[in-house]
């Protein structure tokens, strides 16, 4: 009979819930179809596998999250050329346990030299060129002060410890995956414009690298070393910093000595909203992200998405209305906060989103036209990469970087083996014409010396009792915040595995252009409803590379989005 009572006990914790996860989830669920890897100590996940695997022995060496992050960060400007870098700027979220959670902002600033207008042609309109690639469009890049100053504050481990495995990934060559090689391929035209990117991403005679063929990066090399041997100093005031420059000089840049001296990373409190008892945090401005995810759960939190089910055309037309509201709020209020004032508790309130709930029709879609940024808003005084990593003592760290494009702008800097970004197309070039990624921007985001432009990264934790229970974030331009959203939506509201809730399909809107875009995997049958609800459906190629964590009971559970290839969860 105990024995008896035993099962029924250990029956029912494993399908009590908390919040939307299991207390006691078995380990393998079969009634998913995708499966997480799991570990015990701690779990480290990327989009790609050689640098999961560097933070994987940092940790296993006594490191924290912190110092497995760093060295990720390191190794993927190494490995996955066309988003890891050092050339960028990017955005992290650190929870050190039984702390507060620091929002690190590295994204790139501005030159001093560029001012509203330098993006206009004769005739007044853009010249997206120019924007996105010459030596103009690069930002002053942040990534190498912010894992710096991340590692300085929090790491463990010795610095040059944590840089040492990039620097044997550069200099002793990787073997070039099917991913690069195709990456390389589809760029070729891009690279090949700059006779530095040429010479380092491609061989002697110009022909592409062939999956299985090793690639090493000597000048890389050397610029990690410089930084091992003197921290960010060697990229902001040393020799690397001299490199730069003369490379600026020689193509009609603006990056200057002093533009890479006042480079500061800046410590910021993350956005917090509650959704289902748990405390979601993710980045504050001049990220976009953080401000509209908790906008978006404010929401639908007051909508009982669960009994619609999963990416059924009810669920999936609240989350396209929703969403619409947050982007063209965000067309409008968003920008750098160290330049404009961002409404963010207005914004963020349950007041605003009760508000815009009760504008949405259950069953009919509203025309962005009709849509106004701030309509209801008081009045008071796609290629990026990220990677997550949680530690046995619940330290977790959520960051996403980037060169913006894919490969960045293309150019390689003499000497140093370091891809540009070209970050200013983030800004507004002139407010009310699309970006790249068709986002529209105001004056909030219009370009000024030292700002930092509009970004759509979105690194977020979750916390439950104050303690981090998942860690996510995802590339993908301006689908990021939607990206994001179904993630935390699927494990917390659908009870979905971890595994299961980054491969299920995904749906995505902006507001403009007025199109709901649908992942492979929904349903031709929804699809039509949402037709006749009034959606205009678009069937899009896969968005977003989900690099997640979630520890429960013990376990950590990782995955990597499949819809990259390439990337790896790994834990010990």
């Amino acid at each position: 009979m105990n024995k008896i009572v035993l099962c029924i006990l250990a029956a029912t914790l494993l399908v009590t819930s908390i919040g939307g996860m299991a207390a006691t989830p078995p380990i393998i669920d079969y009634h998913q179809p995708f499966h997480s890897q799991v570990a015990r100590q701690g779990m480290v996940v990327s989009q790609e596998a050689r640098a999961s695997q560097v933070g994987q022995k940092l940790l296993q060496q006594g490191g924290n999250a912190v110092d497995a992050a760093v060295g990720v960060g390191l190794a993927l400007a190494v490995t996955l050329p066309r988003a890891g870098n050092l050339g960028g700027g990017g955005f992290m979220l650190v929870h050190m346990a039984g702390k507060e959670t620091i929002a690190l902002d590295y994204r790139e600033m501005a030159p001093k030299a560029s001012h509203r207008d330098m993006f206009l042609a004769e005739d007044g309109q853009v010249d997206s060129h120019a924007s996105r690639y010459s030596y103009l469009s690069s930002g002053v890049p942040g990534t190498v002060a912010g894992l710096y100053h991340a590692h300085k504050k929090w790491g463990k481990l010795p610095f040059e410890k944590v840089i040492a495995p990039a620097i044997v990934l550069a200099e002793q060559g990787i073997e070039v995956t099917d991913s690069l090689a195709s990456a390389l391929q589809r760029r070729a035209d891009h690279l090949k414009k700059n006779s530095e990117s040429l010479r380092v991403y491609f061989k002697p005679d110009g022909e592409a690298y062939q999956p299985g063929e090793r690639l090493i990066q000597h000048d890389l090399a050397w610029s990690l070393k410089q930084i091992q041997q003197k921290g960010a100093d060697a990229f902001y005031r040393g020799l690397i910093a001299d490199k730069i420059v003369a490379d600026m000089q020689r193509h009609d840049g603006l990056i200057t000595h002093d533009d890479l001296r006042g480079y500061r990373v800046v410590e910021r409190s993350p956005i917090s909203g509650d959704y289902k008892g748990h405390q979601v945090l993710s980045m504050p401005p001049p990220s976009s992200g953080g401000v509209h995810l908790i906008q978006m759960l404010n929401i639908l939190s007051g909508v009982p998405l669960e009994s619609f089910g999963h990416n059924s055309a009810k669920s999936i037309h609240w989350m396209a209305e929703s969403m619409k509201y947050a982007y063209a709020d965000r067309s409008q209020y968003l920008g750098d906060p160290d330049f404009v004032d961002v409404p963010v508790k207005r914004l963020t309130s349950m007041a605003y989103a009760t508000e815009l709930r009760k504008r949405i029709d259950p069953k009919k879609a509203t025309p962005s036209d009709n849509i106004r940024p701030g309509q209801y808003l008081a009045h008071e005084s796609r290629d990026t990469t990220h990677f997550s990593v949680i530690d046995k003592e619940g330290n977790a760290v959520s960051n996403t970087y980037t060169l913006n494009f894919s490969f960045g702008n293309g150019h390689t800097v003499a000497g140093t083996g370091i891809l540009l970004n070209n970050e200013m197309d983030d800004f507004s070039a002139k407010p009310g014409v699309p970006n790249a990624y068709g986002l529209l921007g105001a004056e909030a985001n219009a370009i000024e010396p030292d700002k930092r432009p509009l970004s759509s990264m979105s690194p977020t934790l979750v916390l439950k009792d104050g303690k981090v229970v998942m860690a996510t974030g995802s590339p993908g331009g301006s689908t990021i915040i939607t990206i994001v959203l179904q993630q935390v939506l699927n494990v917390l509201t659908y009870d979905l595995n971890l595994a299961t809730a980054v491969a299920s399909p995904r749906i995505h809107h902006q507001w403009y252009p007025d199109k709901v875009r649908v992942e492979f995997g929904v349903s031709a049958d929804t699809q039509n409803i949402l037709q006749s609800m009034g959606h205009n459906v678009e069937r899009t190629r896969t968005m977003g590379s989900v690099q997640a964590i979630l520890y429960n009971n013990g376990l950590f559970y990782g995955f990597s989005d499949p819809r990259r290839p390439g990337g790896a969860a790994v834990g010990f």
